[in-house]
């Protein structure tokens, strides 16, 4: 007897995956390492790069503007993640304890702003929000005249009207996660928490959630990404505009490099931006982890 593990020689695990890490290396690893090595250059994309070290870096935490442009992002969290989750887990509770007839039907359209593409969306959304735009005629037809204005040329709503198309868009998919979570939870728990005297409040807070616990970090996960990468809602409804007012990392990546020729200070956003998402990513899961153990 070796001591080895019944089964084939660690090596032979290592061949098998080796494919998959290649592609994995290939479209992933490389363009990351890649975009590290060019936000260490002073570089417009055409001309010879001049070495300019962590400069870029620097330039995000002094320069107003893409400080200003993180903390929109972070903005969007809040209409992306947190009030995606807190209606998904309202919506899902309701549905998961009534058993309303037609579930699978109610999945697929409250799902479908999911298969619609990002730019159809915010077309459709542009168009509510303009001045002879569906909001607007709402507001009329209910005496709001006061509250009727240019949505998303206006400095103050600008940002929240972006992201209030963001909670809409993600609500479905944060719905689903969870209403698939609460579907595999016992009945036997919700009896006897009914036994003990619990109403429909205790029993969320009691049973309901900690048992999704893994689905909600899974949405948290995935809507968090969504609103730090966010481009085309932004390009599509407002250019970063009015001024700089909804400008955000991902769209400052594209004007950096495509309009301004500065593609050193871009690869330096978008490096960035992945460290933020990988951050954030992990605490979320740790946390999940954490509570299910």
């Amino acid at each position: 007897m070796t001591g080895r593990p019944p089964g084939e020689p660690r090596r032979a695990a290592y061949l098998f995956i080796l494919p998959a890490f290649l592609v994995y290396a290939l479209f992933l690893l490389y363009p990351i390492g890649r975009a590290v090595q060019l936000s260490l250059y002073d570089w417009d994309g055409l001309s010879l790069g001049t070495w300019a070290g962590l400069d870029n870096y620097v330039e995000i935490v002094a320069d107003e503007g893409l400080r200003a442009a993180f903390w929109h992002a972070l903005v969007l969290i809040g209409f992306f993640c947190v009030l995606p989750l807190g209606i998904g887990l309202l919506l899902a509770a309701i549905l998961n304890h009534s058993k309303v007839r037609g579930l699978g039907f109610f999945r697929t359209v409250v799902f479908l702003p999911q298969v619609v593409a990002m730019v159809v969306v915010a077309v459709a959304w542009r168009r509510v929000y303009a001045p002879d735009g569906t909001l607007n005629d709402v507001l009329s037809a209910i005496g709001l005249d006061g509250l009727t204005r240019g949505w998303l040329g206006d400095y103050a709503f600008a940002l929240p009207a972006v992201g209030v198309i963001g909670t809409w868009f993600e609500t479905g998919l944060v719905t689903v996660l969870l209403l698939a979570g609460m579907s595999r939870i016992p009945g036997e728990l919700y009896e006897a928490a009914r036994l003990d005297g619990a109403g429909a409040v205790r029993e969320f807070f009691a049973v309901t959630l900690p048992a999704v616990r893994g689905e909600i970090a899974v949405a948290l996960t995935l809507t968090v990404i969504a609103a730090l990468r966010t481009f085309d809602l932004v390009y599509m409804t407002t250019r970063g505009g009015p001024g700089d007012s909804t400008s955000v990392p991902a769209y400052e990546v594209y004007s950096r490099a495509f309009e301004e020729g500065q593609v050193g200070s871009a690869a330096a956003i978008g490096v960035t931006i992945t460290v933020v998402i990988f951050t954030i990513s992990f605490a979320i899961n740790r946390f999940a982890d954490r509570g299910s153990s």
